[in-house]
């Protein structure tokens, strides 16, 4: 594993229904209620290590504060999406953002590459390869994977007719088509990292299930050094902790080590890729994602766990500095240190639960713990320490997944990329078919209800659902006692596929019963109109 290198009441009223495939618009701009300034807050702090952090020859991101002129590769792709969030959300403007990707652009051209791969770490002045180990001062297949996620998302929302764009888009295209992919194949096995003096004495094969899924989709979308498709068959698929299909805490996990591994397994390679987009013959990744989610949150919630001090407001495990500089934290690696970037990043999937801790750690730790690019990176109550460090690989995907689930934007760029699509299709990902009901969803282990909170930008429940087949459908609301509420949908026929129902609704706790022919199905879920710690 590298990387170890107030309250509102309303009428239900239905306010319209929206599908979950829109074409991507500006943002309408944030309602005034607290949770959308919370993360309106957040997301633009931590944007700010990308920006105004930025390392000021090469525009590419600082590997850590400590190290200002020590510059990441991978973590300057994650904060390329954040720079398309930034203009986007009207943070910076559109042309001084297309300034900035310029000079990034220029660096990375001339920069040291080692058949079209960068390394790990580049000196922000020069380009030149620092080394991130003894052996690795080489190409950095997955680190460049992350780094080339980042630019094609930039060519894909830098799209206007003025000569900068179009210089912009034609730069990150060549640099894209120079990546060597095979070269990385040797003996029929994709590996990590190649170096001009060691060669292949690394010897990492890139096997799964983990954060390397992205360098898969990219290699085998290659419009000129695409990998064979057995390739990905035969290295990442051939590993001891690729299939899992356990249940932990009610939550059944298809992919992945014991209890999921850190929590960057569902953010590094789905900051493009939309989960509920993708299925193979082994997953449904909104589904591995999620759950891998829920069963870290429902380890940190176990009562043994309470020595830590973790609680509702307090979970989330993954890769970040510790009180013993860095770990990859995880249920089953677990010394107590929370990383932001875990639940944050994780909006998309658990938003109820992610924003009890954002506001947790905001309102209750404070200036401890939030500084001038947001979240420092970790802490640990138990031991009352705090780090003073932010790491470019774990701000970046707060700021691109709290904007999936704002807006969905870097998703939607994704959708619009036909490298990915390519790739994906190559590996046997295609679009899943979900049975008619709510897809996207999981109860919490401990009571059995679905919670939803409304969307703090939209002022309303958006909920998901699919349907299948022609029949039409009919959603109602029920109270606990079975008493009919309101109807939702009334036998209405919708196209098959996913759809988005957008609501006014009352809180509190529910059945929410479909029925399509003589198929019925009840879901208990619970509405919040607001936040809480319990």
């Amino acid at each position: 594993m590298k990387h170890v290198k107030i309250v509102f009441l309303f009428l239900p009223v239905i306010l319209g229904q929206l599908t979950c495939r829109a074409q991507s618009n500006p943002p309408a701009a944030p309602l005034a209620n607290e949770y959308s300034e919370y993360m309106e807050t957040v997301q633009k702090a931590t944007f700010g290590y990308f920006w105004d952090f930025a390392h000021p020859v090469s525009g590419l991101a600082p590997e850590r504060t400590a190290t200002p002129n020590v510059v990441t590769t991978g973590g300057t792709g994650f904060g390329i999406m954040a720079i398309v969030v930034g203009a986007e959300r009207r943070w910076v403007s559109r042309a001084e953002a297309v300034q900035r990707m310029q000079k990034i652009v220029g660096f990375l051209g001339k920069a040291d590459r080692f058949h079209g791969v960068w390394p790990h770490w580049l000196d922000g002045n020069s380009g030149k390869v620092i080394p991130f180990s003894q052996y690795d001062n080489g190409g950095d297949l997955v680190e460049t994977a992350f780094l080339v996620n980042g630019l094609l998302s930039a060519r894909a929302y830098f799209d206007g007719n003025t000569a900068a764009e179009k210089d912009l888009r034609q730069r990150i295209d060549k640099l894209w088509r120079e990546v060597e992919w095979d070269w990385y194949v040797r003996d029929g096995k994709l590996l990590w990292h190649w170096s001009p003096n060691h060669e292949w004495k690394m010897n990492h094969p890139l096997r799964g299930h983990d954060e390397t899924l992205i360098t898969y989709v990219l290699a085998l979308g290659s419009p000129t050094h695409a990998i064979k498709p057995e390739v990905y068959q035969n290295t990442y698929k051939q590993s001891d902790h690729y299939v899992n299909n356990q249940t932990y805490f009610g939550y059944k996990l298809p992919l992945g080590f014991p209890m999921g591994g850190p929590l960057f397994f569902t953010h590094y390679s789905f900051l493009s890729l939309d989960p509920r987009l993708m299925q193979d013959e082994q997953t449904n990744y909104w589904q591995q994602n999620m759950n891998h989610t829920l069963i870290n949150r429902a380890h940190c919630l176990q009562p043994r766990q309470a020595m830590f001090g973790y609680g509702p407001g307090n979970w989330g495990l993954t890769a970040s500095d510790d009180y013993n500089f860095y770990d990859a934290h995880s249920p089953t690696n677990d010394n107590g240190t929370i990383s932001p970037t875990a639940a944050l990043s994780s909006f998309p999937y658990t938003p109820y639960y992610s924003m009890q801790v954002l506001r947790n750690l905001y309102l209750r730790e404070g200036n401890r713990l939030f500084g001038p690019y947001g979240f420092y990176d970790a802490y640990n109550k138990g031991l009352n320490w705090y780090s003073n460090q932010y790491l470019a690989i774990d701000q970046g995907p707060i700021v691109v997944m709290m904007e999936n689930y704002r807006s969905g934007l870097i998703w939607k760029l994704g959708e619009k990329t036909p490298e990915l699509w390519a790739g994906l299709g190559k590996m046997g990902i295609k679009k899943p078919s979900h049975p008619t009901g709510f897809y996207s969803y999981a109860p919490d282990f401990r009571t059995g209800y679905i919670d939803l909170w409304k969307h703090p930008d939209r002022g309303a429940y958006v909920l998901d659902f699919a349907v299948k087949g022609t029949q039409p459908v009919t959603l109602t609301m029920r109270d606990e006692t079975g008493r009919e509420v309101q109807k939702l949908i009334d036998n209405k026929a919708y196209p098959e596929g996913t759809h988005q129902l957008t609501a006014q609704l009352p809180d509190g706790k529910y059945e929410f019963e479909w029925a399509q022919g003589d198929a019925k199905q009840r879901v208990k879920i619970s509405l919040h109109q607001g936040v809480d710690n319990q």
